[in-house]
């Protein structure tokens, strides 16, 4: 069930989020958000780690692509040294 509450904004541009809609997203201390603004719309999604799981799903998938577009372990590490070159 969606929770719809009302804020304002703080004179130091702090935002409460109601405590209706933090429990019912399970939000605490230190959660992170990306903030998204367009037009007359604000939107906070929260940011999460990946799992290990997901992670390794992730690398895998990276290693398949790289491997199918004929790349090798030479040719990432260069690429990583030049942008690393660049900061």
């Amino acid at each position: 069930m969606k929770s719809v509450a009302t804020t304002k904004m703080s004179s130091r541009g702090q935002v409460v989020i109601p405590e209706k809609v933090r429990r019912q997203l399970g939000l605490g201390p230190g959660t992170q958000f990306i903030v998204l603004g367009e037009k007359d719309a604000v939107i906070l999604k929260m940011v999460h780690a990946p799992s290990m799981k997901d992670f390794d799903h992730l690398i895998r998938k990276a290693r398949t692509q790289a491997k199918a577009a004929g790349l090798k372990r030479a040719d990432i590490l260069s690429a990583v040294s030049e942008v690393r070159r660049r900061r």
